[in-house]
């Protein structure tokens, strides 16, 4: 669900590394390590199902990646399979339940800290940026007295996307090893994204701006009075929902736990290892989380443990977007703050954030009363693929799995 360089999705920093990964999705080689977890029933979705749709997603791409899906339902045992290895020149099986970048989700999790923010009447969706961050959106067209927050939330700010500033894609994409530790705070991305003039007049047209969700959290930190976003996300979704494995580690470029090695066979033949980096360190992609985890903030979410109704009914009003090249199963759905919410084929919709990062490429969803869960993680090791075949399965195995016939 994103392409190289045209798509305005989540990659952190590394536009130009994250654009060339955003195409680097593979199917896990023949002979890799292969695995499912879940008990099997009558009628429905069953662990053979997801398995089959795993391997369908491996199959997309010709290449090589490793594959992760887990399938959460209310009153059932999780649905789990996994498809490859630990990493390039690893025996061992993918983790159960890796921990990885989630790049671009981390946008929900910031979208709900904003939220619970303005519930408490400490902000206001109609706020503009420039009552709350007063110059920092201006220069070259940029008035931030004509944008809010909603738009910012909602991708309608007009506001250039730094990911896409041609000097740091050409950085990242030429240079990472000399940057793969770079922790630029997010004021001087920022302040990248100003050196542009804007796309469109704030709320005459929707357009994916990573820079917009960095202004949020600068705002929700200003309300907040002072606390950092990484304090926020933790002491107000980590923590109550107690999720364990989910953490922001900042300008630290390791993973904790159990995960996978991420590598990518760059244009000139030469592998980078992008296992280990801080690039992804912003609100807009900071967040270190598992599918078990992700599968519990989005049913969270939808559930309504995280947001009172009427806030949780203005994430889901949707606008139309047009990034997406791969339709999905049911039709193109909408993004309201911070989710997107996706009609599938059998009736209903389900709510989604896509994350692309370097080199792991993540869909977490989850039904609209939030009652059933998936999370599929693909993580490269080599090749190029099609992307759009990649992308297709990946649909499939979501619609399957949400549209189960004991899923309503």
């Amino acid at each position: 669900m994103q392409r190289a360089l045209t798509r305005k999705q989540a990659v952190a920093v590394a536009a130009g590394v994250a654009a060339l990964t955003a195409s680097v999705l593979a199917a896990a080689p023949a002979g890799a390590h292969a695995g499912t977890a879940g008990h099997a029933r009558d009628g429905g979705y069953s662990a053979a199902d997801l398995r089959r749709d795993l391997a369908a997603v491996r199959a997309a791409g010709g290449g090589d990646v490793n594959v992760v899906a887990r399938v959460d339902r209310a009153g059932r045992e999780p649905l789990r399979a996994r498809l490859g290895t630990a990493g390039p020149g690893s025996k061992a099986p993918v983790p159960w339940d890796p921990e990885f970048r989630i790049a671009s989700t981390s946008k929900t999790f910031t979208a709900v800290v904003v939220l619970q923010l303005a519930a408490e009447h400490r902000l206001s969706l109609d706020d503009t940026v420039a009552h709350w961050l007063p110059g920092v959106v201006s220069g070259h067209g940029n008035d931030g007295r004509r944008v809010t927050v909603r738009d910012l939330l909602r991708q309608t700010s007009g506001i250039y996307d730094y990911v896409q500033d041609p000097d740091v894609q050409d950085r990242m994409l030429n240079h990472f090893d000399d940057n793969r530790f770079d922790d630029t705070p997010p004021e001087q991305l920022v302040a990248v994204a100003m050196s542009h003039p804007p796309l469109f007049a704030p709320g005459s047209r929707w357009a994916y701006s990573n820079t917009n969700y960095l202004l949020a959290a600068m705002i929700a930190e200003k309300a907040a009075g002072g606390q950092s976003w990484q304090e926020l996300v933790a002491h107000r979704v980590i923590a109550p929902l107690g999720l364990r494995r989910t953490y922001i580690p900042g300008a630290n470029p390791y993973l904790v736990g159990p995960h996978e090695r991420v590598t990518v066979t760059l244009p000139d033949g030469k592998t980078a290892d992008l296992t280990e980096q801080s690039l992804q360190h912003t609100a807009d992609s900071g967040v270190v989380s598992t599918p078990a985890d992700l599968d519990t903030f989005f049913r969270a979410l939808a559930s309504g443990r995280l947001l009172p109704p009427a806030l949780l009914a203005e994430m889901r009003t949707t606008v139309p977007y047009d990034d997406l090249p791969v339709p999905p199963a049911g039709t193109q759905g909408g993004y309201g703050l911070g989710l997107r919410v996706v009609p599938l084929t059998c009736g209903g919709t389900y709510d989604t954030h896509e994350g692309d990062g370097l080199g792991v490429y993540t869909r977490p969803v989850v039904s609209a009363d939030g009652s059933r869960a998936v999370t599929l993680s693909v993580t490269t090791t080599t090749a190029l693929v099609d992307q759009e075949k990649v992308d297709r399965a990946v649909q499939t195995l979501t619609d399957h799995a949400m549209c189960d016939d004991d899923a309503a």
